[in-house]
């Protein structure tokens, strides 16, 4: 009886562990998402490729134009907090049926970006294991990846978060040091070819801006925790601005080091899956590189449980609402999870790269695509929050010029890599993407056209439907309204 009443005094409105999880841990959601490691690790190369010397000005435009988004989202961050993330947001600002499509995009971008990093998990898992003698099946990562992802975000979100704090921070210092000794090597030169962007073009640094958008795509995932961050109405807001910040200048430098490492070199940054082993032997600390190796494999399956958690909680939230089946909306009794919800986007997590192997997709194939397709989704739901925010605080009489301004920025901003993804005919600058990218943006049209149909079919079963998650998120966002300064 005792254990029942602490359960439920630690219980959130919506079933979930209450207030459990401190600042660190929220801002290790939002990081564990961007996968810092990831980037430089295994895709700097791909943006080396479109920007050149200027790898390091798309970082910094990218790095801007998501810190617009971050204060757009923020508007209402400082005055509610849901597990519905922006999803709940958006409802708030332009309505249910915008909601609904922000949820399926986010749904779309987490558990797409799992998948991606899944992928990531399995190459560098085959890596590691074939230097002693191990060989497996890329099915056998993926299982194990997904297992332990699943197992871990069932059991507690708390260890989630400081399992994620614990490989990402271990991974990014390691890759700081490499990096260090890197830039050593070279005498810590200035180089002066990237800092005047030789060779570099308008539309390679443009299309750059696109692979930058998806190595931070996720920076806002820490809104899912809005029942179980301590402070949500502080903390969380925090956790968006500076992941971002601390995120962009980590880039940034390790997009320089690379450049300057690789110049001179017979190898091209550009060619090269494992960039920082190759760094670290040129330097003559290839121990570190199977290091960062060991790193980037942790970072790869941190990046996997951090989709999962957020994924799950909009898709607990939906449930809740009435677009979902009632077990989905349900949380765990003595864990105060939502099991049911992490079990089936861990599925999914699992089953879709699965299917794609099993074809003969090769998994450095399925990390581009599924990466690919996961931006989609956040670029639709970041759009949607920059129009959202200054109507919200207009109808709370709250809007000023300069929210106007910011909303417009993230607006134009993220419009850069919507071009860049879907092209445009006969341009030069944003030309159309060889297939199969170029089926992309249909597939994601008919993924939200699906969606749509869902939530009509749902208000033709449940004509109250709407009014009803409509007052769930208004009830939301009066319980905090005496906590904003």
């Amino acid at each position: 009886m005792t254990q029942e009443i602490e359960l439920k005094i630690n219980q959130s409105a919506h079933g979930l562990k209450k207030e459990c999880l401190s600042y660190g841990e929220v801002f290790a959601q939002s990081v564990a998402v961007i996968a810092p490691t990831t980037t430089p690790a295994a895709n700097l190369g791909l943006i080396f490729a479109s920007s050149g010397n200027g790898t390091w000005l798309s970082f910094l435009l990218g790095m801007i134009g998501l810190l617009f988004v971050a204060v757009n989202i923020n508007q209402f961050a400082r005055r509610s907090a849901s597990p519905g993330s922006l999803y709940s947001y958006i409802v708030k600002g332009l309505g249910s049926t915008a909601g609904v499509m922000s949820a399926w995009g986010l749904i779309l971008g987490y558990l797409f970006t799992g998948m991606s990093t899944l992928s990531g998990f399995a190459i560098f898992g085959e890596s590691l294991l074939s230097h002693i003698g191990i060989h497996t099946h890329t099915l056998t990562l993926f299982a194990l990846g997904t297992i332990l992802a699943w197992y871990v975000g069932y059991k507690d979100i708390q260890l989630s978060a400081k399992m994620m704090l614990v490989l990402e921070g271990i991974s990014v210092v390691s890759i700081l040091l490499l990096g260090m000794i890197v830039w050593a090597h070279k005498g810590f030169a200035i180089d002066l070819s990237q800092l005047t962007l030789k060779g570099a073009t308008p539309g390679g640094i443009s299309l750059g801006i696109v692979l930058v958008v998806f190595g931070f795509s996720g920076f806002e995932s820490a809104t899912s925790l809005g029942d179980e961050a301590k402070k949500p109405l502080k903390n969380i807001p925090k956790s968006l601005i500076q992941s971002t910040m601390w995120s962009g200048v980590f880039f940034m430098f390790m997009a320089y080091v690379e450049v300057l490492g690789f110049s001179g070199s017979s190898v091209d940054l550009g060619k090269t899956e494992e960039p920082l082993t190759f760094l670290a032997n040129q330097a003559g600390v290839g121990l570190l590189g199977t290091l960062i190796s060991i790193g980037a494999l942790l970072s790869f399956f941190a990046c996997t449980l951090a989709c999962i958690n957020p994924a799950a909680r909009i898709v607990f939230m939906m449930a809740r609402d009435g677009l979902f089946h009632n077990s989905l909306g349900k949380a765990h009794d003595s864990n105060l999870t939502p099991h049911t919800a992490i079990a089936l986007c861990s599925l999914i997590t699992f089953i879709v790269p699965s299917a794609l192997n099993l074809f003969s997709i090769k998994p450095f194939e399925i990390l581009g695509y599924t990466g690919t397709l996961c931006t989609y989704g956040f670029l639709v739901v970041y759009i949607l929050v920059s129009i959202a925010a200054p109507i919200y605080l207009y109808r709370i009489k709250k809007l000023r010029s300069m929210d106007i301004l910011f909303s417009v920025l993230g607006v134009v901003f993220m419009m850069i890599p919507v071009l860049g993804t879907v092209g445009i005919p006969g341009s030069s600058l944003f030309p159309v993407p060889a297939a199969p990218y170029n089926t992309f943006p249909y597939l994601v049209l008919l993924y939200f056209i699906a969606g749509f149909g869902w939530l009509v079919i749902q208000k033709l079963r449940y004509p109250k439907m709407v009014k009803k998650m409509e007052r769930s998120i208004d009830e939301i966002h009066a319980r905090f309204q005496d906590e904003i300064p």
